[in-house]
């Protein structure tokens, strides 16, 4: 061959390196892989690849310096990723219960139960109050007392007071005591009568109201022992049948101060504690005249600045008040029973309430009740003349004698 003309074996080799040097780039490129592969699932300086010929295999990566050796570093364990608990969304229209382990228990179930009967049962003796209460038509009472006593309108509203709250439930720790005390003729053993004739009507039954009259069922020549056990056999009975019958019985008892002071006793041992149960649930009324001076001089003493009466027909609170204080303190010098009672004033009646006693007891008695006839004789009876007003010394006491003298 010519030397000016090349040589035909380097333009054969050029083919050849052309196709090596994309396979050669491919295998680098696949060792890249693998190596970063290595990296990812291998703690750093643990790899076969570790060291200066695998940081010289990925210069890019970032070295840092340490005083310690590749052998000291600790090896450090893959972390597992926490799952993070989604959060459940109730819908707005559904219901959300609770997981089983935050239920209630049994304990807590009987509780509510528990509460739920006894607020049943309250419920319930609310109801009955109003049932035990309209058993004895207390406002037929009030009206039948108001239209028939005249001039105690602050007396009759105590005592239906009195009952209203006796009378709201069947059982009692104690019996109800009633002491009525005023001058003669003001109306006490009107109002006791007309007590017995009501509760007799509603009771329906006669058994069940006792009326007993020192005077007539305990006499001069009777002795006191036996005048106290017929009163404690009559009132055990009574009491008894009442308790039978889930009733509250009534015991009037009318001139208290002509009492001995055993029967006094044997009243007072009634509202003992100590006895039976039945015993408690009974009324008990005290007519009397003891203190009656004690009401006079009270009401003589303040007609002109204390007594006014009121539009509702009661004296003033403060006044009347001040009253049951003084009689109380005057009647528990005599006998410790009226420590319990519940004392109810009668006061002096004014010559009006006169009239009106006239011309009812006129009505009863079959003659026109006259305004000016009824003036008339109540103008016959003596008065106390103070500050203008006039007050009947003996009440409605003549005002039944005068009228059969017509």
């Amino acid at each position: 061959m010519e030397r000016g003309q090349p040589s035909p074996q380097p333009a054969a080799a050029a083919p050849g390196a052309s196709v090596i040097a994309p396979v050669r780039a491919v295998v680098r490129l696949r060792r890249r892989v693998c190596l970063l592969r290595k990296r990812r699932l291998l703690p750093p300086g643990a790899g076969p690849d570790s060291g200066p010929r695998a940081a010289r295999a990925d210069p890019h990566q970032a070295q840092f310096f340490t005083f310690d050796g590749p052998a000291e570093l600790p090896a450090r364990t893959p972390r597992k990723k926490r799952r993070r608990s989604r959060v459940v969304l109730y819908p707005e229209t559904s219901r959300k219960y609770r997981p089983r382990a935050e239920r209630q228990s049994r304990a807590q179930r009987c509780l509510l139960l528990l509460v739920a009967i006894v607020g049943f049962q309250v419920l319930n003796a609310i109801e009955n109050l109003d049932d035990n209460a309209q058993r004895y038509d207390l406002d037929g009472l009030e009206k039948a007392l108001q239209r028939a006593v005249f001039g105690q309108s602050a007396a009759v509203g105590r005592i239906v007071a009195l009952l209203r709250d006796y009378l709201a439930t069947h059982v009692h720790s104690r019996p109800l005591l009633l002491a009525l005390h005023g001058p003669s003729g003001v109306g006490k053993s009107h109002v006791g009568r007309l007590l017995a004739r009501h509760f007799r009507a509603v009771l329906e039954d006669g058994a069940l109201v006792l009326q007993y009259d020192a005077r007539h069922h305990c006499p001069e020549p009777r002795s006191a022992e036996d005048c106290r056990e017929e009163l404690a056999r009559r009132v055990a009975d009574v009491v008894a049948q009442a308790e039978a019958e889930e009733k509250t019985p009534l015991l009037v008892l009318d001139e208290v101060e002509l009492m001995p002071p055993a029967l006094l006793d044997e009243l007072h041992g009634f509202l003992q504690p100590q006895r039976s149960h039945h015993f408690h649930n009974a009324i008990y009324v005290l007519l009397s005249g003891a203190g009656g001076a004690e009401v006079t001089r009270f009401v003589l003493q303040n007609a002109s600045r204390a007594l006014p009466p009121r539009p509702d027909g009661a004296h003033g609170a403060r006044a009347d008040e001040e009253l049951r204080t003084g009689l109380r303190a005057l009647l528990v010098r005599e006998h410790p029973l009226w420590q319990a009672a519940a004392i109810v004033p009668f006061l002096l009646l004014d010559k009006r309430d006169v009239v009106n006693c006239f011309r009812e007891e006129m009505a009863g008695e079959g003659f026109f009740p006259e305004q000016a006839r009824a003036e008339l004789l109540a103008a016959q009876l003596s008065y106390y003349s103070v500050a203008g007003r006039e007050f009947a010394v003996t009440g409605c006491k003549q005002v039944v004698a005068k009228v059969n003298l017509l």
